[in-house]
């Protein structure tokens, strides 16, 4: 069990970029007077501060970070073994890949390795670049085998300080995104600010160093922000093509980088379709959205040697579905309130039915079943129906997969981050409504239409795009606590906008009839201010005692139990255990796996329930059979999981298992009334009494207090 001790003494006011431009003032000869050229000079003095107020705090987020996991772990002083067992779970299994990349005899050798792979799953031979995603670290590995700096740098502080390097880009970008928004880069600020004083809620990157969301994150903020320029008006043709490629690319990174990512640009392209619907986006840039998602996915696809879960995603199905519908009701936008709704009503079902169509026909053509535990899952998680499903149970038992906590909010609120948030979000509702009655209504609404405007804002195109993110995001972080970082990150950026929103201020100065321009721009830029300085003297000291508290990593048994694997079994054993810890086997042994903690395919899945009877109520001789079925040479028992405390009831792995399995759990409460008492004790119980019906298959060779080995007889 890793544990974090304290450390031993040891050894050693600017101009917005939307304001329409005044107008100039020319002399009879036709020279344009010094005000527009004090205007100018003005502005490219206010971008030039803000553009160094962003990069300044990009790289202060990366020291950050950086500092915080070096005091945490005391990373630079422990032992390699130490540092690649602090990569836990699936952050080993995939910094293994940039190990074995970096100790391969060349290149060629390296990426041979990793597409005739069959050190991963036992018995198998898998291409390690088509089922998971790790281009990033092979094209590191290659970057650090080219660059002339592994005398200065060793490989694991190249990883990480790249890691730590993309959260400077990560807070660039909400900080671009929010003064796009916004027009004053004050707002970017805030919004930086409020990232970095959120943390614990914001990112998880110096604790989960390799995770696919750390790399990808990163890219989608700066897709995000690209997307809010591309909604901008008047662009020239320049500035449009070369913002729709900076889309394209920072979507095609996002996709490279995380398993994930069709799920989470489904729900961009639903935010997409519902402004598209109510006439809130330019139809022509929603369409060039669309397809830069489809380009992008179909080209990870080919690059994950035509990895079927992608193609059975349903990302590519609805974005196809919206296109062919679109073309099918050519007049979707025409027409009064009534019937503009009924089209509205038809689109959707259609789209909806073309959806499952084309995504059932797909996965029919190409008996896709590597996503069926998500959907397994969403429908046990949302009430339809209870199930015995392993897979489903082992998600829905888990916290990081539930609701998310109540006391994330209060966190959020001490910074006054979710009060400001929850109060724009719901200006932002109100006029987004209006705004989509008033497009709908068309011009038999003119009167209408006129009386709102002298109360209303026009809720501009870049704005509602950031509006239905936030919403749908918040939606998902809601539902799942793991996504919330998709949500709290952009929640800084969508808070900070509507404050220094002049749009926004205007509205609410004229709801109280207390309106003037000056009054605007005062309110605009003061209260802003007030905030940075208020978060400033309640969260500096916290920050600074943070990073002057060192801590060291340590966990003795894990470490002894890497050691033993390394010094007393052959490099082809094959090992079976949990997922988790067999990642962190492969990673510093080198040695055969049985299972692993992606869990993104179905073989892989089955295996791993056959793999975790040695948990359940099941005899020595099925245990026996089905470890040696793997090719398993070893296995590795935790205490933590044989006698595990941490969830409750119902929630155990052993319980998980016993519920599959069709047994009643142990312990005080109730029992589904079709299950029965298992035959046979528990295995990783009776195991240890070194009982003659287990020692014929099975003897111990390692034991401290966490861990047990048992090495598998090889019968004829």
């Amino acid at each position: 069990m890793t544990t974090i001790r304290q450390r031993r003494v040891g050894k050693g006011t600017e101009a917005a970029e939307d304001q329409p431009s005044e107008e100039k003032s020319v002399k009879p000869d036709g020279k344009i007077l010094s005000d527009d050229t004090g205007g100018k000079l003005w502005n490219v003095l206010s971008v030039t501060v803000g553009g160094i107020v962003a990069i300044s705090l990009g790289l202060l987020t990366s020291v950050y970070v950086a500092t915080l996991h070096e005091n945490d772990l005391w990373f630079s002083n422990i032992k390699e073994v130490e540092r690649e067992i602090s990569f836990r779970t699936e952050c080993g299994l995939y910094y293994s890949y940039y190990k074995q990349m970096i100790q391969a005899a060349s290149i060629q050798q390296g990426l041979h390795g990793l597409v005739y792979d069959n050190k991963t799953e036992s018995v198998r031979t898998i291409n390690i670049l088509e089922r998971m995603n790790v281009y990033q670290e092979v094209f590191l590995s290659i970057l650090y085998r080219s660059l002339p700096i592994q005398q200065y740098l060793e490989p694991v502080y190249f990883y990480i300080y790249t890691l730590f390097g993309l959260q400077a880009v990560y807070v660039i970008a909400l900080y671009v995104t929010s003064w796009l928004l916004s027009g004053t880069w004050l707002s970017g600020l805030l919004a930086a600010c409020w990232y970095i004083t959120n943390r614990i809620d914001t990112t998880r990157v110096e604790f989960t160093i390799p995770l696919r969301e750390n790399w990808a994150l990163p890219f989608f903020a700066v897709q995000i922000a690209a997307i809010t320029y591309l909604l901008r008006t008047h662009l020239q043709p320049v500035q449009e093509r070369l913002t729709l490629m900076a889309i394209f690319i920072a979507t095609f990174l996002f996709s490279l980088t995380w398993q994930f990512n069709q799920f989470m640009m489904l729900i961009q392209a639903l935010a997409l379709f519902i402004l598209d619907c109510f006439d809130m986006l330019p139809t022509a840039k929603v369409t060039w959205l669309y397809i830069i998602q489809i380009s992008g996915l179909l080209l990870v696809c080919v690059l994950q040697f035509f990895n079927s879960m992608i193609l059975g995603s349903l990302l590519l199905s609805f974005n196809a579905s919206v296109l062919i519908a679109r073309t099918i009701q050519k007049n979707l936008k025409k027409g009064s309130l009534l019937n503009r709704l009924g089209k509205l009503i038809l689109h959707v079902l259609l789209v909806l039915c073309f959806t499952l169509l084309i995504n059932k026909f797909i996965k029919k053509i190409l008996n896709l079943e590597s996503d069926e535990h998500i959907f397994k899952f969403l429908k046990a998680k949302f009430g339809f129906g209870a199930t015995r499903d392993f897979d489903a149970n082992l998600y829905l038992c888990e916290e990081a997969f539930g609701l998310l906590p109540l006391n994330t909010f209060s966190r959020l609120s001490d910074t006054l981050l979710f009060c400001i948030y929850v109060f724009v979000l719901f200006l932002m509702t109100v006029v987004a409504v209006i705004v989509a009655f008033r497009n709908l209504s068309g011009s038999n609404q003119v009167q209408f239409m006129e009386k709102m405007e002298e109360r209303t804002i026009t809720l501009k195109p870049d704005a509602a795009y950031n509006l239905i993110h936030t919403v749908l995001f918040g939606c998902l972080a809601l539902s799942t606590m793991r996504m919330k970082y998709l949500w709290t990150s952009h929640m800084c950026v969508f808070a900070s906008f509507g404050l220094c929103s002049t749009e926004i201020w205007k509205l609410i100065l004229k709801c109280i009839h207390l309106y003037t321009s000056q009054r605007t721009y005062v309110i605009k830029y003061s209260i802003p201010i007030i905030t940075l300085l208020y978060i400033s003297y309640k969260f500096w000291p916290g920050i600074m005692d943070e990073l002057s508290e060192l801590r060291e990593f340590y966990d003795p048994d894990t470490v002894e139990l890497m050691n033993w694997i390394k010094s007393n079994t052959p490099n082809t054993a094959v090992f079976a255990g949990s997922m988790q810890l067999l990642a962190g086997v492969k990673l510093c042994t080198g040695r055969t796996l049985t299972n692993h903690p992606h869990y993104e395919d179905k073989n892989l899945r089955e295996r791993t329930k056959q793999i975790y009877q040695i948990y359940a109520k099941r005899s020595p001789e099925d245990v026996y059979r089905i470890l040696r079925s793997f090719g398993t040479d070893y296995v590795i028992l935790e205490d933590s999981i044989c006698y595990e405390r941490r969830h409750s009831r119902g929630c155990r792995l052993r319980d998980l298992l016993d519920i599959a399995n069709g047994h009643i759990m142990d312990g005080l409460g109730e029992n589904e009334p079709d299950l029965k008492p298992s035959l046979y004790p528990r295995f990783c119980e009776e195991i240890k009494k070194n009982l003659p019906s287990y020692t014929i298959h099975f003897t111990r060779v390692f034991q401290n207090k966490t861990f047990h080995v048992y090495k598998l007889a090889k019968h004829k």
